[in-house]
């Protein structure tokens, strides 16, 4: 089977379900080429896997324009009512077997759940930020799994948003959304230039928070309460660039007492954001 079949229509349910068994099959073509970042940027869509990404979009109000589901899923206890909730609005959904899974996810052991998403950016000025808030700057991170673990981070402290500066990796591949567990949906983030995140910070009366091997004080010290924290953190291996340290506000490190010199990206800003959140409530 090349094209996929339309099977029975579940019971309540306003649209129709299409079968693909074929990993040669179109549909199935068309989702593997969301793999690559070009064809992200062309079609502005991007692929989400799992049942419980799936679920965490869904209460942000997102559903998946297209859902692939696995057909040994098909009477899961949780799919099923988001399975019904996708098919009522419209989304393409897609009954697929382990075959087809596979080429997918090009894993021996797939996830039993792919939506295609839209790929949401969220201007500047769309970025809240109040006293306690905290901003974040990412200047040129270039690991996926370490931007998809700040994005988690990020949601579990409440952070206002996340600004990707400069040439940052894609939020949108799958290691990072893999990386973020469906925080993708829940965090604002938006992309700019240093020059453009600074007004944004100067705008909101903030304070530009930076990260630093050359800094002196403990990043325990400042104080985050009185005004929003734009906390800015640099590439994994060069660190900020200096021009960028001299426009902030204050500059911090973390205490080091082994021998290692710094810490890993995520690491560090997970660090640094608990900090600022335990100083706010």
């Amino acid at each position: 089977m090349t094209g996929p079949a339309k099977i029975a229509k579940p019971s309540g349910m306003k649209g129709e379900i299409k079968m693909v068994t074929s990993a040669s099959n179109p549909a199935i073509k068309l989702v593997r080429a969301l793999e690559d970042k070009k064809h992200r940027r062309e079609t502005g869509l991007f692929l989400a896997e799992g049942l419980r990404t799936a679920l965490a979009a869904a209460e942000q109000g997102r559903l998946p324009k297209t859902l692939i589901y696995s057909d040994e899923l098909a009477e899961h206890g949780k799919l099923k009512p988001f399975l019904a909730r996708c098919l009522n609005a419209g989304v393409e959904c897609i009954m697929a077997g382990r075959q087809a899974m596979e080429k997918i996810s090009r894993r021996d052991n797939p996830q039993g759940v792919i939506g295609v998403y839209e790929a949401r950016l969220t201007a500047l000025d769309d970025i809240p930020a109040q006293t306690g808030d905290c901003v974040i700057g990412l200047q040129m991170v270039r690991d996926p799994g370490n931007l998809g673990t700040i994005l988690r981070t990020a949601d579990a402290v409440g952070a206002a948003g996340i600004v990707l500066i400069d040439d940052c990796c894609d939020p949108f591949s799958i290691e990072a959304v893999r990386a973020s567990m469906g925080s993708i949906f829940a965090v604002r983030l938006g992309k700019s230039g240093f020059a453009e995140f600074e007004a944004l910070c100067r705008k909101r009366n903030g304070q530009m928070v930076g990260t630093s091997l050359r800094a002196s004080q403990d990043y325990r010290k400042p104080d985050y309460t009185k005004a929003p924290t734009f906390l800015l953190m640099g590439n994994e291996q060069a660190g900020l660039p200096e021009a960028y340290e001299n426009a902030c506000d204050a500059r911090v490190r973390i205490p080091m007492r082994g021998t290692a010199d710094s810490l890993n990206l995520a690491v560090a800003t997970a660090i640094l954001l608990y900090e600022i959140n335990r100083k706010s409530l």
